[in-house]
């Protein structure tokens, strides 16, 4: 059932997360629905178009956030939250949100508290000297299990004041401090790493005992990160608490969960995507046949194919995923899948068979010209593609309907409430 609540985020405007803020759910996903419906309507498939699916949860539905530490202003008190909106360098907390459980919002409070207090400072972006980057939380819907992980460089923890000593190029350097070749100034102080950590890894499971945690806190991680690039890197990662990973639970099937694995973001949603794209492409599963998944990120759909064919095979680039997909294949106790790691054209240039059935869940920026000729010269009466930018699946249709293909199915499915992003399931037959 549709909600028409309003999302009443006191920083609707501010925050670049959200979008939408004053509309009701309900007038959001008409927007959506009417842009899908605008696009189809130019491509001459608007007689297939089937309408939008809401998402099942509108709010908390998120079950991961990347934070960044930083300041709303120049030189102002210590920020942990989302960058404001239209800005590459101003955060603002966002403690309150609405589209994430509240565990989120608690431990990034425990946390920006915690630092501020310490005086510890971020990474400034023009400088690149700090200490903290970012913090990642992952929060699993159908099992409740958390992951935390505070991203840092590799520089000393000092306070405010030291930086700002260092920032005014005060003679200190930790290496040569240690080597005994300078002594510090006494104007500058550093933190011992594993006492800091501890401290706040402590707060945490404490939050934790007192009740204003409410899942159940599995992994506690410290990630290294030196590189200048804006994002998570993870160039050295150690367990503080608990174990490496969360695991949760979709469509019947478990999942290891890494700070760094691909998992759809909104755990509901994706349910329906996946169902949706195995009821489209149901007739050409059976016992006997082959079916690709491809651009198969840590192989949930390859996964879900597997109790329905005689061998699902994913083929995704990124190595670290591909090793995800085969543990929790492993962990299902899924024997009939292959997992290839491997650009997608290159992997099916040389696959010994061809498949009876295909699904492409491609990046946002859709699929290769290359790719799309050697998947459309299989010749499948069928495949399934989903989208997650419906401009890029559009632009491939063309390519697509040129070899044959038509959409003979397609339904928008809301995986990401209160923002204009939406994900596009098409069904495509082969001419006869």
């Amino acid at each position: 059932m549709i909600s028409d609540m309003k999302n009443e985020c006191s920083l609707q405007g501010i925050c670049g997360g959200c979008a939408y803020g004053a509309c009701t759910y309900e007038d959001q996903l008409s927007e959506k629905e009417k842009e899908i419906r605008d696009m189809a309507a130019e491509a001459g498939c608007s007689d297939v178009y089937e309408g939008i699916l809401g998402s099942p949860l509108i709010f908390a539905y998120r079950n991961k956030m990347e934070f960044s530490f930083g300041d709303s202003s120049k030189n102002g008190p210590l920020t942990l939250g989302l960058h404001r909106k239209k800005s590459f360098y101003d955060i603002v907390d966002t403690d309150h949100c609405l589209i994430t459980h509240e565990d989120f919002n608690v431990i990034q409070r425990i946390t920006r508290e915690y630092f501020d207090d310490l005086g510890l400072t971020y990474m400034d972006k023009r400088s690149h000297l700090g200490y903290l980057r970012h913090l990642l939380v992952r929060r699993t819907i159908n099992t409740s299990e958390i992951l935390i992980d505070l991203v840092t460089t590799g520089q000393p923890l000092i306070p405010v004041m030291g930086h700002r000593l260092i920032n005014d190029k005060v003679l200190y350097d930790r290496e040569a401090e240690l080597r005994g070749e300078i002594k510090a100034s006494s104007a500058v102080n550093v933190y011992n790493e594993e006492e800091t950590l501890a401290g706040w890894m402590v707060l945490i499971l404490k939050a934790k005992e007192e009740g204003r945690i409410e899942g159940e806190i599995k992994s506690i991680l410290h990630t290294r990160n030196d590189r200048p690039a804006d994002a998570i890197i993870n160039e050295h990662t150690d367990i503080l608490y608990g174990e490496d990973h969360i695991t949760e639970e979709l469509c019947g099937l478990s999942f290891k969960i890494t700070p760094f694995s691909f998992f759809q973001t909104n755990t509901r949603s994706a349910e329906l995507i996946y169902n949706k794209a195995i009821s489209y492409i149901s007739d050409e599963l059976g016992t006997e046949k082959l079916c690709f998944d491809l651009f198969s990120g840590t192989g949930t759909i390859t996964q879900i194919l597997a109790p329905h064919v005689r061998k699902a095979v994913g083929v995704e680039i990124v190595a670290e995923a591909v090793e995800a997909a085969k543990e929790n294949a492993a962990l299902n106790g899924l024997s009939n899948c292959e997992f290839i790691c491997g650009d997608v054209f290159e992997v099916l240039k040389g696959y010994p068979e061809r498949p009876d059935a295909v699904i492409l869940d491609p990046p946002r920026d859709g699929v290769s010209p290359k790719a799309l000729d050697i998947i459309a010269s299989y010749g499948v009466p069928h495949m399934v593609y989903i989208s997650c930018k419906p401009k890029s699946f559009f632009r491939d249709l063309e390519l697509l309907r040129g070899r044959g293909y038509e959409v003979s199915r397609m339904c928008a499915i809301d995986q990401f409430p209160w923002t204009k992003n939406c994900e596009l399931v098409v069904k495509l037959s082969k001419n006869s």
